[in-house]
């Protein structure tokens, strides 16, 4: 069902560090009104976990996809994962 809730990861490739991604997916998840957390991973890449809809979870997909103005994303792998309750959306060290 479209209006189901689930979780996702999200990890995004390429040069995504020290562009404000995080900062941005922040700002895009709260538009959207999911729930989650993006995190810098030491390999140089950015993971997103979020819960929300289908329809949210692929808007935000298709953020990552392209990131902010300075980003040069290379590839972006999505996989659903167990469902994560989360209070708001966060952006971790």
């Amino acid at each position: 069902m479209v209006n189901e809730i689930s979780s996702i990861r999200i990890i995004i490739s390429g040069e995504v560090q020290g562009v404000f991604f995080r900062k941005y997916t922040r700002q895009k998840a709260l538009e959207l009104e999911l729930e989650g957390e993006v995190m810098n991973q030491p390999d140089g890449t950015v993971c997103v976990h979020a819960t929300g809809t289908t329809d949210q979870l692929e808007a935000l997909t298709a953020f990552c996809r392209t990131g902010p103005p300075a980003a040069k994303v290379s590839h972006v792998g999505v996989e659903t994962i167990s469902f994560i309750k989360f209070t708001g959306f966060r952006i971790l060290k």
